[in-house]
């Protein structure tokens, strides 16, 4: 019994005009139903009407998961990732992982899932057992995991989601059993923090918090033992979509494609009422009211996505300083400053939201718009449908959980430069409030007084640096991912030369902006990658890190350079990069891959005049 179970569904047939008419199955609360039902049809729709990305996913499953890996289709179909998938047979994660599979290595994952639960747990208390018994009982059970994450990272080097442990589907002693010593929920609780200790060590390694999931379910609904004994799918059916929902926001995290801003409307949005209309005084926040509590709440949840990097944008029809003065209200937890763009006016609210995404250049598909409002919600869909548009329901007490339950803005790791990230756009405003000042935009350049920090790729910058290659698509001539395994690898190889480029300047800290490597071929040294982010485009970075590139290509003898795009529909803005900075043109042709040359056997001339290189 394994990847061959069937799932105990009938399928029915879906014509195109009745996926069209729905509200999308994907956004929140799912439509549990539909997805089950018409799981086929959404499929060929998708297939037919998305443009997707490739990746390679190997599921190591504990338990029946083909219906698993069809709802994970079409949840990464919706993504924007055409998935190609290896499937363990039943219950051989452990020897898949473990042991040498000809099949699996032939496969090359770029993502393996291991799908395990509690009915993975082999041994649990005894009553009989001591304390130290039960110790080196979790101890075991978690040394089987770190072997198989080790055996992961020397074989395959790529990303792994592990689902950590649900709570078990009865209590044998009751209430006591969440704190006894001998209990399972108690066993469960500590081993989760185990695999918690562990995926803060393993930079690859990411835990899907079934957990947190079933709770959130309902384990009455989680559970379903018919199926288990029939099938040996570990949970119910209808908790497969939650479980894919949330593996998948977490691929979506691996591999970039989460959203950046978040676009919200401020009258019945952030605070009750309408600030123009019913004044300072007469709108909803604070603690006096339900409602009003309700909207405090959600402007801390605000707060807190804005807190660890999500950009903050107003998108209002309002006279400006009405929609300003609704943040002077003594209970706001948010301000005017959190925002790095403010739109409030009388202009659409797709035109406002596509002067927001120039404004803080990036792209339509890295936006999320909240509105309470649904006829503007589908004005924006309709408008701009590259735009995440969220049905947010009736109720402001419902904003929260149908964000949070989104998986818009998953993150997997946090850093310095995330926390920094609104305060990098909101100074971009300033820099171009400043622009408007100079004549000629290389005075404006040498006006800002930049410097770069530009070295070789250390440790200390790896997480960054991996963050920046997985999100960064538009000033990207490869557009290669990398995971963090790989970085440092390449990082410490000698045959290869790394950069990474800080940028300061009178305005504050930019951070750490571009990425370059290559490998070097004797006296020939091929770029893999070179990328920049967006909030520095035209500042002359490319030019400062291109003359240091040179630099050490120079230390290592090189004498020629070859540089390479490959054309995405979001990095046209770096088709003629190699051309502008003097390679020849090799192979390929518009709008087709290209390979470039440049010979620097007799030297070079430094490009950069504008950045001050520490």
């Amino acid at each position: 019994m394994g990847r061959a179970d069937g799932d105990g569904h009938t399928q029915f047939a879906c014509s195109l005009m009745d996926f069209d008419s729905m509200l999308d199955p994907f956004s929140h609360p799912l439509n549990i139903d539909y997805l089950l039902r018409k799981k086929k049809s959404i499929r060929k729709d998708l297939l037919s009407h998305r443009q997707a990305e490739e990746k390679r996913i190997a599921i190591l499953g504990g338990s029946t998961t083909s219906e698993v890996k069809d709802m994970l289709e079409i949840f990464l179909l919706n993504s924007g990732i055409k998935p190609e998938f290896y499937e363990s047979a039943y219950n051989h994660y452990y020897e898949d992982a473990i042991f040498h599979n000809d099949e699996l290595d032939k496969f090359k994952p770029d993502l393996i899932y291991i799908h395990t639960s509690a009915v993975n747990i082999s041994d649990f208390p005894r009553f009989e057992d001591s304390a130290d018994a039960i110790d080196s009982l979790l101890t075991s059970q978690i040394e089987k995991f770190k072997t198989i994450w080790d055996r992961i990272e020397t074989g395959h080097s790529c990303p792994v989601i592990q689902n950590n442990f649900e709570q078990p589907y009865c209590r044998g002693l009751g209430n006591y059993d969440g704190y006894a010593l001998h209990g399972r929920s108690r066993f469960i609780s500590e081993l989760n923090i185990r695999f918690g200790e562990e995926a803060r060590l393993r930079a690859n390694l990411h835990l899907n918090d079934i957990n947190y999931l079933s709770a959130w379910v309902g384990l009455q609904r989680w559970y379903d033992k018919t199926q288990w004994y029939s099938y040996k799918y570990a949970m119910s059916i209808s908790a497969i979509p939650f479980l894919a929902d949330s593996v998948v926001s977490i691929i979506n995290a691996i591999f970039g494609k989460t959203k950046k801003c978040l676009v919200l409307d401020l009258d019945n949005t952030l605070w009750g009422g309408v600030i123009g209309d019913d004044g300072l005084e007469g709108i909803q926040i604070g603690n006096e009211t339900a409602q009003s509590e309700a909207y405090t709440e959600f402007q801390k949840y605000v707060k807190t996505l804005k807190s660890r990097g999500v950009i903050l944008a107003a998108c209002s029809k309002n006279d400006e300083e009405s929609a300003r003065q609704g943040f002077s209200h003594p209970d706001s937890i948010l301000s005017v400053d959190d925002f790095s763009v403010f739109k409030a006016n009388w202009s659409p609210k797709h035109q406002n939201i596509l002067s927001i995404s120039k404004s803080l250049n990036i792209g339509m598909d890295s936006l999320v718009f909240v509105d309470d409002n649904p006829a503007e919600r589908d004005i924006v869909r309709n408008n701009e449908p590259q735009v995440t548009v969220p049905e947010m329901g009736n109720s402001v007490a419902d904003y929260i959980g149908i964000l949070d339950r989104s998986g818009l803005f998953e993150v997997i790791s946090l850093s310095t430069e995330d926390a920094r990230r609104s305060a990098f756009y909101s100074d971009n405003q300033t820099r171009e409030s400043f622009r408007t000042r100079f004549e000629s935009y290389d005075s404006y350049l040498r006006s800002l007084e930049m410097k770069a920090d530009i070295n070789k790729i250390t440790p200390l910058y790896l997480d960054r640096v991996t963050q920046l290659t997985n999100k960064t698509n538009q000033f990207n001539v490869t557009t290669r991912r990398y995971t963090v395994l790989e970085m440092e690898k390449v990082a410490r190889d000698d045959g290869c030369l790394t950069l990474y480029g800080r940028l300061h300047d009178k305005f504050g800290d930019n951070g750490l902006v571009s990425v370059m490597a290559g490998t070097i071929r004797g006296e020939v040294l091929d770029i893999d990658l070179w990328l920049m982010s967006c909030r520095v485009l035209k500042r002359g970075m490319e030019l400062a890190m291109f003359d240091q590139f040179v630099l050490l290509a120079q230390e290592k003898r090189v004498k020629v350079i070859y540089g390479y795009y490959y054309p995405t529909s979001k990095n046209k803005i770096v088709s003629q990069l190699f051309s502008e900075i003097g390679f020849d043109q090799v192979s390929g042709s518009e709008g087709k891959n290209t390979v470039w040359k440049l010979d620097i056997s007799l030297g070079w001339i430094n490009k950069n005049s504008v950045i001050e290189v520490n």
